[in-house]
Formats: C-alpha cells, structure tokens, sequence
C-alpha cells in the first residue's frame, strides 16, 4: 500500500526490451500503490515494446542506443544527462541490458531487481531465462528476487531487500520466471516506496533501513 504524506518520488526507467518492469510500474502508480512519478524512460533499443507503455501512458522517451563510437563515459552521461534534465531522484532499471558507468551524482540514486536472490546466480550474462536456467541446473529449492543499488559492477551494490520464492519440483525456466515476477512486481515498489518515505540510507555500503 502506497505511504501517506510523502512527496511523490521522481523516477526515470531504464529499459531494453518489453518493459514489463515498466508497465507494473504505472499500474502500481495509476492503482496508488506507488507514490512516484516517473518522469522518462530512456531505452538502449529503438525497437522495445516498453516504449509503447510509456507513450500510451504519457511518459517522455529517449532513445539512447550503445554505439561503439562512445567511450563508456559519453555513453553514461548520454544515459543520465536525460535523467538528470527530467529532475529524476532515482533512476530505475527495468530490464536494461547495457552496462553503463553509474556518475557520481547518482551513487546510490540508481535501483535494479534482479529475478534471483543475490549474491547467487548473478553477475556478467546473468539475466532473464539464463538466471532461472541456472538456478533449476544448480537444484536451488530457493529463487526469488533482489532489489538493490547499482554500482559499476555486474548484479552489485547495496542490497535494500529480497522476496523468495520456492522451486517446485517439475519447474521449468518459463513457470519458475513467472513465480518470480510475481514478486518482483510487489518488491521494486515496496522498495520505491521505502525510497520515497525517507527510510532507506546507505551506510559502509550496506542498507539501513529506518
């Protein structure tokens, strides 16, 4: 349930593909169980049906695609330069496949949900049906997932909380990749929510969470 008293929290969302990350996030807030605004939605992928949600919804767009011509820096700013410009106070990755330098000015400003419970099956090559591929492989009677800071490394950072779910005997990726966004879709907004209510610091890289 969204917090009463807050001011709405200002997001940017990061997107790749079909943003359905996304689309649970204007649900929560069309619904009141999200006290956000989210101000743009910046894809590495001219093609990602997540720009359709964002339209339909009113949201500004920027496509910003990976050229190799772009050093990792210029890539960053011309990632966050759209944020900042928006007035984001966080920025979201949902479902963003590109690696990108987080600036200085958005250490611990930026979150990431991860459909596993970190720090197993994470890391570089980890997303999407690879993580639940790996997790039945490894005979994991546990998944779920992780939302957390973003820093320059792979599926790392300050972890703000995680959701479990169980691996049922008969699993496959796709059935198990469904038990988790299921949670998912509960856990990224109850951590924004946390967010915006002012309870969550970072100390000695770890959440505190008020």
């Amino acid at each position: 349930m969204m917090t009463s008293g807050a001011k709405p929290l200002s997001i940017a969302v990061l997107i790749s593909g079909g943003g359905t990350t996304l689309r649970n996030l204007i649900a929560k807030v069309r619904e009141g169980k999200l006290n956000a605004r989210i101000c743009l939605v910046v894809s590495s992928n001219p093609a990602a049906k997540g720009l359709e949600f964002a339209k339909e919804a009113g949201i500004p767009t920027r496509v910003v695609e990976r050229k190799k011509e772009l050093s990792p820096e210029e890539y960053s700013e011309a990632t966050f330069g759209p944020c900042r410009a928006a007035g984001a106070e966080v920025v979201v990755m949902g479902g963003f496949l590109k690696h990108v330098l987080i600036p200085p000015d958005f250490e611990n400003r930026v979150v990431n949900i991860h459909p596993a419970l970190i720090p197993e099956f994470c890391g570089r090559g980890m997303y999407g049906h690879h993580v639940h591929e790996a997790v039945l492989t490894a005979g994991a009677k546990t998944s779920g997932c992780t939302v957390h800071f973003v820093d320059n490394v792979y599926d790392h950072g300050p972890m703000i909380l995680h959701r479990g779910v169980p691996v049922l005997p008969g699993d496959t990726a796709e059935t198990l990749s469904a038990r988790v966004f299921e949670v998912e879709c509960e856990a990224l907004p109850e951590a924004l929510n946390l967010i915006a209510d002012g309870r969550v610091s970072v100390q000695d890289g770890k959440v505190i969470l008020a």
